[in-house]
């Protein structure tokens, strides 16, 4: 099909393009320069916002941890349902939707590409037969290889490259396409009952600190030469005062950068933003961790920012989310995936009126708007720990109108507001910097050339919302562009228009992105001394893991030539 978008107000920062009114063509799934306006179909952009698809680098979308989820909460099912049309397949879930309706409300966002940033790699297979059936969305998945017992083993001994080796297998083996790292050291500590306390606290049985392994990882990262940096989740996660903790991890990482180039990624930066020594004190510290991000160049964070809702919280920090279930007195599940990971889940819900969730709530807020490169920073609610990802309108009204922040601090604890500087800040971001923070600057971050953009070559992942720049001041009317962003006038993935006025008019199948390592001396899997340790750690046979790439329904390997 060829397509010609004529007339719209394009917001493209990769190109530089600041509400240009310009026409986009797109041909064979790809933007180009011109098509045959005579035969091409025409869609009329006029006082309209073009934007390229948006981009998810971190959403629990697939896996073992949120099926889990979903069988732990009936009642997240029953209240929020997806009828059956004649193109969309019925399903339920608010904060945990089922596959197909995952996919259709992304696409309706105007959401192209989402990334799943856990997956256990033994439950490989599960999260990739999610992926397969979530329409509309390119993806990919980062496994969890933090406290994988592999890599540990290879730290303590000071062999990097064998570590790498480890890794690459194990990202072709289950066709992921970042480093994850959760709570470093603290998942092995939790075999024992305990956790690490900071960042220099030594992990049982090794003679490693959460330091060692999170710089270890980088080293193995930039030896792979992996499209993106290590996915971090830091110790101490939701605890007053873990501040100092995160700034310190953020310093030891400052020698091993090179150029402009991050070698780390920090996620949900909210939750390892807290000031104070107890829950009756606690405060954000997103003064300090944003005067560090504004004078450094080598990390890259995103908000996790939390929604006044029910949210379903799910981590492999399997201590964190013990603490957690101690806090509020609900369910709870823990598991523990064998030599890899384990993890928890727990349902929750932020209240306006709580005083530790209206300090978070300002905290995520204050960080986003403080940091003054948008580059740096990107929006997300660590779905579904936040919020679900269906409440992303509400938080960029809260980023570009301090009307709307105004509107919902106002009904929030006053003891909160008081401790807050949220109200303080003028900052209103503008379409050009929002396009930033959910597009051009997570495809950077993920090195997807091809995304987050609509410079001639790129995808065409097209969004395009009922905003014009010309006519709407979206900071003082934000309701009305909180409704365009939250139903997308079209949304057309790889060439095809899947959303027409915020109803899903077509199914289209996405692409399984995942880091394709070409190594010198890869691992040698036949070695007896690895199957004898893969059997000593796994209840499954050698050649029962590893996925093909015929399980992936459209696989997209990146080509990666690694450094050794």
């Amino acid at each position: 099909m060829e397509l010609l978008i004529k007339n719209g107000f394009v917001v493209d920062p990769t190109n530089g393009i600041n509400c240009q009114k310009m026409d986009i063509a797109i041909k064979d799934g790809k933007i180009v320069e011109s098509v045959n306006e005579a035969t091409a179909k025409i869609i009329d952009a006029s006082g309209m916002t073009v934007m390229a698809g948006g981009v998810d680098l971190h959403s629990h979308v697939a896996g073992a941890e949120v099926n889990v989820a979903r069988t732990l909460r009936p009642e997240d099912h029953y209240k929020d349902f997806e009828r059956k049309t004649a193109v969309t397949r019925s399903g339920v879930g608010h904060t945990v939707p089922t596959v197909f309706t995952t996919g259709y409300r992304y696409s309706r966002m105007g959401y192209t590409t989402v990334m799943n940033p856990s997956m256990a790699c033994f439950k490989a297979k599960h999260a990739h037969e999610e992926m397969n059936d979530m329409p509309g969305l390119d993806k990919g998945t980062y496994p969890l290889l933090g406290d994988w017992w592999f890599t540990l083993d290879a730290f303590q001994k000071g062999n990097i490259e064998e570590a790498a080796q480890y890794v690459a297998w194990m990202i072709d083996a289950i066709k992921g396409y970042a480093i994850k790292i959760v709570n470093p050291g603290g998942l092995e500590a939790w075999g024992y009952g305990r956790n690490v306390r900071d960042v220099d606290d030594e992990v049982p049985g090794y003679d490693l600190t959460p330091r060692d392994i999170i710089r270890n990882m980088i080293k193995v990262h930039k030896l792979l030469n992996l499209p993106h940096s290590i996915h971090l989740h830091t110790n101490k996660l939701g605890q007053p005062g873990n501040y100092v903790n995160t700034l310190e991890t953020m310093k030891a990482m400052e020698d091993l950068a090179t150029g402009n180039r991050p070698v780390c990624h920090i996620t949900h930066i909210h939750y390892s933003g807290l000031k104070g020594d107890s829950w009756m004190n606690v405060t954000g510290a997103s003064e300090e961790i944003s005067h560090y991000m504004n004078n450094h160049n080598h990390m890259t964070l995103d908000m996790g920012q939390i929604i006044f809702s029910d949210a379903t919280t799910m981590t492999a920090d399997g201590p964190f989310q013990l603490t957690l279930s101690q806090l509020n007195g609900k369910k709870w599940v823990n598991s523990d995936i064998e030599a890899e990971t384990g993890g928890g889940v727990v349902p929750f819900k932020y209240k306006k009126s709580n005083y530790v969730n209206a300090i978070q709530w300002a905290n995520g807020l204050e960080t986003a708007l403080l940091i003054k490169d948008p580059w740096k920073i990107f929006m997300t609610t660590d779905h579904p720990n936040g919020g679900p990802f269906t409440a992303y309108p509400k938080v960029l009204a809260w980023l570009y109108s301090k009307k709307a922040r105004d509107a919902t601090q106002k009904k929030c604890n006053a003891k909160a507001k008081k401790k807050s500087i949220l109200s303080s800040i003028e900052r209103e971001l503008s379409l050009y910097e929002i396009a930033i923070m959910t597009r051009a600057g997570p495809a950077k971050a993920l090195d997807l050339n091809e995304k987050g953009h609509l410079g001639i070559g790129a995808d065409a992942d097209v969004a395009i919302f009922n905003i014009n720049p010309e006519k709407i001041d979206i900071a003082k009317k934000y309701k009305t562009a909180r409704r365009a962003f939250a139903h997308a006038t079209y949304t057309i993935k790889a060439g095809e228009i899947v959303v027409k006025n915020g109803e899903v008019i077509q199914h289209v199948d996405g692409k399984t992105i995942w880091a394709d390592i070409k190594m010198n001396n890869p691992l040698n899997t036949n070695d007896v001394d690895f199957r004898q340790k893969f059997k000593d750690c796994y209840s499954v046979e050698y050649e029962n893991y590893p996925i093909d790439t015929t399980y992936l329904k459209i696989p997209s390997p990146m080509k990666i030539e690694a450094k050794m």
